[in-house]
């Protein structure tokens, strides 16, 4: 088959088009004929660093995949030959051993890390969604409990986690808040469910939570961001609030958080896929978040252009330049 591999991590990293072994199913796990992938932050750091987790060299990226199973190993009872799925399933190393990722013919994925793809978007739409989809899941749900009617404030409202977490929040009946940069921008939250928008270059975190919420501060806030936008999420969360991060490589003073009585999550989806441990919750998480977006009530949000897999290289040119909005895509033609 095809495959996409990189031969060395760094700034000189790139994708080649090689020839190699097909897999073949094992205990547990299906082989996908995979139709499309989408480009992550983390699929870029992990091309233009070693992380620790990275692929066995020569390696394949990309950890989103959706597709067509081709077949199915000893013990998979959910699905079978020929059900169109979607994914996040390889494209790291960990404990549970080196999966290779998305960027080829084929794809061996373990079956609790994958759900049937929603049968309202096609393959590449599909693509776009799982590890956002999950992180946000996580962030909202399994860790702040958001409820009906709480205030949530999510910032980058059209980022990959962003736009979803948008979606979930409104999903799940709260009152969602974002921060954006143009009007561009906004008008894409607001389309997205964002009743609140704040543009965070103009307006001072005091003064959009007394406008937003008379001082009180929010139920819940989301930072997709990092850096310092942790401490303005802090900043902005009311006493007893809950806050999630999706990023904590920074150094932060807690002061606000220990005077406030705060919680703090911080979310990392790829500890499944790592560990080998909890794999079957990613599955659960899809197979919901299907049913919704096959109600109408959550859709992602892609990039005008797409890619095909030999276009890899420059799919990550344009990612790195940071001006594209929405998922970049990359189709298997």
């Amino acid at each position: 088959m095809k495959a996409y591999r990189v031969h060395e991590y760094g700034d000189a990293a790139k994708f080649i088009g090689e020839e190699v072994s097909k897999p073949s199913a094992k205990q547990g796990h299906v082989v996908v004929e995979v139709k499309a992938s989408s480009l992550n932050p983390v699929d870029h750091k992990l091309l233009k660093c070693d992380l620790g987790i990275n692929p066995a060299l020569p390696g394949i990226l990309h950890m989103d995949v959706s597709g067509v199973i081709t077949e199915v190993g000893k013990g998979v009872t959910a699905f079978k030959t020929g059900d169109e799925i979607y994914g996040c399933a390889g494209g790291l190393q960990g404990e549970a051993g080196n999966i290779e990722g998305a960027l080829a013919d084929f794809m061996l994925a373990d079956s609790n890390l994958i759900a049937l793809k929603p049968k309202s978007l096609s393959f590449s739409e599909s693509a776009a969604l799982p590890l956002v989809t999950i992180t946000a899941w996580e962030g909202l749900f399994d860790r702040a409990h958001v409820k009906k009617e709480d205030h949530v404030l999510i910032h980058g409202g059209t980022g990959g986690v962003g736009h979803i977490a948008i979606q979930l929040a409104k999903q799940h009946g709260a009152r969602v808040a974002t921060t954006v940069s143009s009007e561009e921008k906004a008008k894409i939250a607001r389309g997205l469910g964002a009743e609140d928008i704040i543009f965070y270059r103009d307006e001072k975190v005091e003064d959009y939570t007394q406008r937003l919420t008379k001082g009180k501060g929010f139920d819940a806030v989301f930072d997709t961001i990092g850096a310092d936008n942790l401490d303005k999420s802090l900043e902005a969360a009311k006493v007893s609030g809950q806050v999630i991060s999706i990023i904590g490589s920074n150094k932060h003073d807690l002061t606000p958080m220990h005077m406030k009585g705060l919680s703090l999550h911080l979310v990392f989806m790829l500890l499944p896929m790592l560990t080998g441990k909890g794999r079957a919750h990613h599955g659960f998480v899809l197979n919901n978040v299907a049913k919704w977006i096959d109600e109408g009530s959550v859709n992602p949000l892609l990039h005008e252009k797409k890619f095909s897999f030999d276009q890899a290289n420059e799919a990550h040119a344009l990612f790195a330049t940071n001006k594209h909005i929405g998922k970049i895509v990359l189709e298997n033609n």
